[in-house]
């Protein structure tokens, strides 16, 4: 886990922390963004910051979005449901979350990992 500044339009905030994904790009968030993430969007995931670094670096599914080729969503088995962890890669090698939240259902999208077998007919 890094701890650094990152550029923001209007000023700089702390790198709250940073982990490479399973697709080998380096994923971080604000200590300002994650506040809003778990204080205003979703405080269901407050205090669940190693389980989303987790859910980032061994997770059981990753789905591209359909509509926007540059979000992902990485999906981990927590509990009963799903935790899942929205990013958006800027590039091959940087990328942030978007959010992260608990659901019961795996959305659609292209499924990039694990990678599906073509069956041979």
């Amino acid at each position: 886990m890094s701890r650094r500044i990152a550029k923001k339009e209007g000023g700089l905030s702390r790198v709250y922390f940073e982990v490479v994904s399973k697709l080998s790009v380096k994923i971080r968030t604000t200590e300002q963004y994650w506040n809003i993430i778990t204080k205003i969007k979703h405080p269901v995931m407050r205090g669940k910051e190693r389980v989303v670094q987790k859910a980032l670096q061994e997770p059981n599914i990753i789905r591209r979005s359909r509509v926007d080729k540059n979000v992902y969503l990485f999906y981990r088995k927590y509990q009963k449901h799903h935790l899942v962890v929205v990013v958006r890669h800027l590039n091959k090698r940087e990328g942030f979350i978007i959010t992260t939240y608990i659901t019961d259902i795996i959305k659609e999208g292209i499924q990039v990992w694990p990678k599906q077998s073509k069956t041979i007919k």
